[in-house]
């Protein structure tokens, strides 16, 4: 049997060498490969069966397949069988009842008790499932805004992202209440090879803090501020220093949410004081159109959820430290309405969602 070298140019050799240290290729493409470079260096069928263990046919098969197609020809091309009558219809009748509830009481179906109710075993029923995109064990929670003017204020504040007034700013500002001053008891186990970070089941409470904070939509950066008491008096206060820190008669809107303590009667007085500072409201169940939202997000995972804070003054200390560190490098939020068409009706000035 002819086993002649024959040439391999660079970037076949680079293809077939990455396959060849590929983990996560099926075994038989990295078998494939290792039989082509050894081809190509000159070793002897016989060399080659011992160290793949194959037959020469085999070894053959899979020269002459290069030789003509390259790498291509080092795909296999059998298309598998034909599914039967009766598989499609088990999967036709595991796809109906998974969307039903089961009849033991249960609130959904595990895969193994599908399986006994259409009579199969629990994999063909994952990969039902998996082919088909459903997940019987998830659940998502939504809800759905009942302000008769939705259309009007989600726009209004969708403009002020994609189109903002000229030389303006616009701050999106909330409140975070309650973050919990947690101190453990025990002390943190920290991250080792093999072993996550260990946390003490018992704590101490040191008390709750207010984090108030504004976020500036195009240049990412933030101003925070702590405070014991949740009031409308604190919250004037805070847009007294936001003001404080805009240049003078700048043009300033804020977006901010429905809640009671954004819309005393102090926070009207100051805003008939500061004819420059406009407040947009969110429409109501509906704060996910303000991103300092996003914002307070990504501080519950980074520095709240664990956290060890051994006093309000520490926890305050902490949130503050990481909001002088994140402004040495914002970043503007990248935010989307994935379909403006469903609820809101764009005005002419608006061409999009995306800023």
């Amino acid at each position: 049997m002819n086993n002649s070298r024959f040439a391999l140019n660079a970037p076949e050799k680079e293809e077939l060498s990455a396959r060849l240290r590929s983990r996560m290729l099926p075994a038989e493409d990295v078998r494939r490969a290792r039989l082509i470079l050894m081809l190509a260096d000159g070793s002897s069928y016989t060399v080659i069966q011992e160290a793949l263990g194959c037959n020469r046919s085999y070894i053959s098969q899979w020269k002459q397949r290069f030789e003509q197609d390259g790498l291509a020809g080092l795909y296999s091309r059998h298309k598998g069988s034909q599914p039967s009558k009766k598989a499609m219809k088990l999967e036709v009748k595991i796809l109906a009842r998974v969307q039903q509830k089961p009849a033991d009481g249960s609130t959904h179906w595990s895969v193994r008790k599908l399986a006994r109710e259409v009579g199969t075993n629990p994999m063909r029923v994952s990969r039902v499932l998996r082919r088909a995109r459903l997940k019987p064990h998830r659940i998502e929670r939504y809800i759905a805004s009942n302000d008769p003017e939705f259309e009007t204020k989600a726009a209004d504040i969708i403009g002020l992202y994609m189109n903002p007034p000229q030389h303006a700013a616009v701050l999106c500002v909330d409140e975070k209440t309650a973050i919990q001053a947690l101190d453990r008891l025990d002390p943190v186990l920290p991250l080792s090879p093999g072993r996550a970070e260990r946390h003490g089941f018992e704590y101490y409470r040191h008390g709750t803090l207010s984090l108030y904070a504004a976020l500036n939509a195009e240049t990412g950066e933030v101003l925070g501020k702590t405070a014991e008491r949740h009031t409308s008096e604190e919250f004037v206060a805070f847009l007294s220093q936001i003001v404080s820190h805009q240049p003078q008669d700048r043009e300033i809107h804020i977006i901010a949410d429905n809640l009671s303590a954004h819309k005393t009667k102090r926070v009207e007085a100051f805003l008939t004081e500061h004819h420059n500072v406009t407040m947009h409201y969110t429409p109501t169940y509906s704060s996910w159109l303000n991103q300092v939202e996003l914002w307070f997000n990504k501080v519950e995972r980074d520095v709240i959820a664990r956290g060890v804070f051994t006093s309000i003054p520490d926890l305050s200390r902490k949130l503050m430290r990481y909001i002088r560190e994140s402004n040495k490098r914002p970043k503007p939020i990248k935010w989307s309405y994935s379909d403006v068409h469903r609820r809101v009706r764009v005005s002419p000035e608006i061409d999009g969602t995306r800023h």
